[in-house]
């Protein structure tokens, strides 16, 4: 029987190789919201790996219950976000605004989204994988490690939509600066 250290090695050896092909041409693009991402994504990576033992251990603690409740609302935002992109973004007849070899064809669209959770945060993806990041983190809250990986991968989804938003003002321009004004990155009405 495989020991512990052996699946978190394998678990994070199989989920770089997926990170590492999916953002292949993002890595060419250096200092594309791509870019960062991909760092942001291996720190995650690193932190469900290193915290997978403990993932279902004291289910009922305040960690565990707000680590779930972060899980969740992160595969809520990133769900809707997507099919937002896919269908608030793309206007019929109109060729993609923002076409970037660098990008997921979803994220390269024709007009700026601005429902839904859009009207909210200019990042729900993003906040996505701050949620999962923290909510990840607190199933062994208090471990150096997991704060370090944590803070690496808020950082790296820092630098991801400050990146974002410099190709979506090149893209949209003051539409998408008045945009800036009236929403957020990460958290609703707050940051």
């Amino acid at each position: 029987m495989p020991t512990w250290q052996a699946v978190q090695a394998t678990l994070f050896v199989v989920a770089s190789t997926g990170i590492l092909y999916t953002s292949r041409r993002a890595l060419a693009a250096r200092g594309s919201h791509g870019f960062y991402r991909f760092f942001a994504w291996e720190a995650i990576a690193a932190l469900v790996a290193l915290n997978l033992p403990v993932w279902l251990r004291d289910p009922f603690s305040p960690a565990q219950l707000l680590s779930w409740l972060l899980l969740i609302g992160s595969a809520y935002l990133v769900l809707d976000a997507v099919r937002l992109l896919r269908t608030a973004g793309h206007a019929a007849g109109v060729g993609p605004a923002r076409e970037d070899p660098a990008n997921y064809a979803f994220e390269n669209t024709s007009r700026l989204v601005r429902v839904g959770v859009y009207r909210l945060i200019r990042h729900p993806m993003y906040a996505s994988l701050l949620y999962l990041a923290w909510g990840v983190y607190l199933k062994r809250p208090a471990s150096w490690p997991g704060i370090a990986l944590a803070l690496a991968a808020s950082i790296g989804l820092w630098l991801t939509a400050r990146a974002d938003e410099e190709e979506c003002r090149r893209t949209f321009g003051s539409e998408y600066v008045e945009y800036m004004r009236h929403t957020r990155r990460f958290i609703p009405y707050l940051l």
